[in-house]
């Protein structure tokens, strides 16, 4: 049995309160243009429902690429962080998961925007219901050459030689690269039960019950049964869609903006 902590930030949940969560914004591609549009749906979709916002997760990807080095962050966004500290000032806790393309995210958001951000799944109780929550990356069997690189791009000595590279040259790079790794033939379908991301959440469920397991990651949206008691969620992407999941005390629902 693994340790296990249950975070009750989002326990109590009033009648006519809803926590959100959306993914894989992948800000930054393929160009300036619709990434500014994009930017621009998503904060229209961030001003339509703090109204009755108890929180906001968003799981991984917000960026197609990120890096902190010590004085510098890349540049853009600024409307969308403008609301996001617009929705911290309204007391609406916000949450940030690391993705595959936004890994090397550190203290800038966090101190900026007051944000929490999590580098690996956590447990939620929202409202009454038990909530598996993460990007997905790397979760469950295969993808070992994934893992493998991974573990070299969070390691601290990668981190530490990449900030020498002059961020010109290191963000073009890093551009570059993250294109490249959503060349993925097997993102085209969802593959059920030999999806990576079912059996992780079949095995997390034989060590600890969650009502739900919500990831990112795949670019699918997706509500599938894991068991009469358990049920997966994949939140799709805002690339070509814009889907996000609506939970409040009564009821889950994948949704289309």
């Amino acid at each position: 049995m693994l340790p296990f902590f249950m975070n009750q930030q989002f326990a109590k949940l009033s009648n006519d309160q809803n926590v959100y969560l959306a993914s894989d914004f992948h800000f930054g591609v393929p160009d300036l243009e619709s990434s500014r549009k994009r930017e621009e749906k998503v904060i229209a979709w961030l001003n339509a429902i703090e109204k009755d916002a108890a929180g906001v997760i968003l799981v991984g990807d917000i960026f197609d690429f990120w890096f902190e080095y010590k004085h510098v962050v890349p540049k853009g966004y600024l409307r969308f962080f403008a609301k996001i500290l617009s929705l911290r000032e309204r007391g609406i806790p916000v949450i940030f998961f690391t993705g595959n393309h936004d890994l090397w995210m550190k203290d800038y958001l966090k101190d900026e925007l007051d944000i929490d951000i999590y580098t690996a799944p956590e447990s939620f109780q929202i409202g009454n219901k038990m909530a598996y929550i993460g990007h997905g990356d790397g979760l469950g069997p295969g993808d070992r050459k994934f893992k493998f690189f991974k573990g070299i791009f969070t390691s601290s000595s990668a981190q530490w030689a990449f900030r020498w590279v002059h961020p010109d040259l290191g963000i073009a790079l890093a551009k570059k690269w993250s294109a490249s790794s959503r060349e993925n033939p097997d993102d085209v379908t969802f593959l059920k039960e030999k999806e990576w991301l079912i059996q992780h959440s079949r095995k997390i469920e034989t060590q600890t019950h969650h009502d739900l397991y919500i990831y990112g990651h795949r670019h699918h949206a997706i509500h599938y049964p894991l068991s009469a008691k358990s049920d997966y969620y994949n939140l799709g992407e805002w690339v070509t869609d814009s889907h996000y999941l609506a939970m409040s005390s009564v009821q889950v629902e994948l949704k289309k903006f």
